[in-house]
């Protein structure tokens, strides 16, 4: 890995584009997620403990375990490093200073291009297996546990369940419509290995993914795709989610048109990085949880 894990979790944000969304989605999961950052105060947080020398004990250990190649943590890392790493092209960087002020979105429109919905259905479903393979690495189970899967994400909590809540909202619903969950079986259904290999961020991923080559791997995204659609019909249902809902919680700091939905949704694609940002939070609340079990 390029930084160490210690270094990753000091440098989350505290506010920003990203942190705005993630505020603006706890309608979906309210008082789920805190955006709780730097290492120390991490495991602070994470153990309740404030003893110098435990925290230290603890973190030390947690730094061993994520080094530690023969472990899944680095490899769950990259998975939500990855799928967030499609082309920030409108300079994230500078767009995300103007917190506190809304953004208007209008003068950014000649810059996107919204996604194709078969495009737009490849990133969604390999999002959820990434959320996958990163969960079965964390847990140190093989990496196509479909069903284990499946059971712990109906306990999903924290920053987890913002994640997923931002997934079905920001990625599904938004760029595909309400019925984006049977819009996207049936794309895949009707998509050839030839059509996934065109995708940059699977050919990134594609060795992570359980299957001995492109076919049985998508056949892998399909399975994984199909298994939480229940889940997230659930949440759907449970939370009335329409994209006008969606929306309307999102203009406390954007700026934009009702009927550009699909502009909505590839600014926020470039503009944010919320798989990261909670997958690192993530895998430090997993490896502290680890690391303090065995002090």
């Amino acid at each position: 890995m390029s930084k160490p894990i210690f270094e990753l979790v000091d440098e989350l944000p505290t506010s920003g584009l990203t942190v705005s969304m993630l505020n603006a989605l706890d309608f979906i999961a309210p008082g789920e997620w805190q955006n709780t950052v730097g290492f120390v105060n991490t495991i602070k947080t994470v153990t309740g403990e404030d003893d110098e020398d435990l925290i230290q004990q603890i973190g030390e250990r947690a730094i061993y375990l994520f080094n530690d190649k023969s472990q899944g943590y680095q490899t769950a890392l990259w998975l939500y490093q990855t799928v967030d790493g499609t082309d920030k092209a409108l300079g994230a960087a500078a767009l995300a200073n103007k917190v506190g002020a809304t953004i208007p979105l209008f003068g950014f429109l000649n810059s996107l291009t919204p996604k194709a919905d078969k495009a737009q259905t490849i990133d969604l479903t390999l999002k959820v297996v990434a959320e996958l393979v990163a969960f079965c690495q964390i847990n140190g189970i093989p990496g196509d546990s479909i069903g284990d899967f499946v059971g712990a994400l109906g306990e999903y909590s924290g920053e987890s369940m913002i994640r997923m809540a931002a997934l079905v909202a920001v990625d599904g619903i938004l760029p595909l419509g309400p019925d984006f969950i049977q819009k996207s079986l049936t794309f895949l259904s009707q998509m050839n290995p030839q059509e996934l290999d065109q995708n940059s961020t699977f050919r990134t991923m594609r060795d992570a993914i359980p299957g001995s080559n492109t076919g049985s791997k998508l056949n892998f995204i399909g399975e994984s795709f199909d298994s939480v659609k229940g889940w997230m019909n659930g949440l759907v249902s449970a939370n009335a989610l329409t994209a006008q809902k969606v929306l309307r919680n999102l203009s406390g700091f954007l700026d934009f048109a009702d009927d550009k939905l699909d502009y909505v949704a590839a600014f926020l694609d470039v503009s944010t990085n919320y798989y990261e940002h909670t997958g690192t939070q993530t895998l430090a609340r997993r490896l502290i949880e680890r690391a303090f079990a065995e002090i």
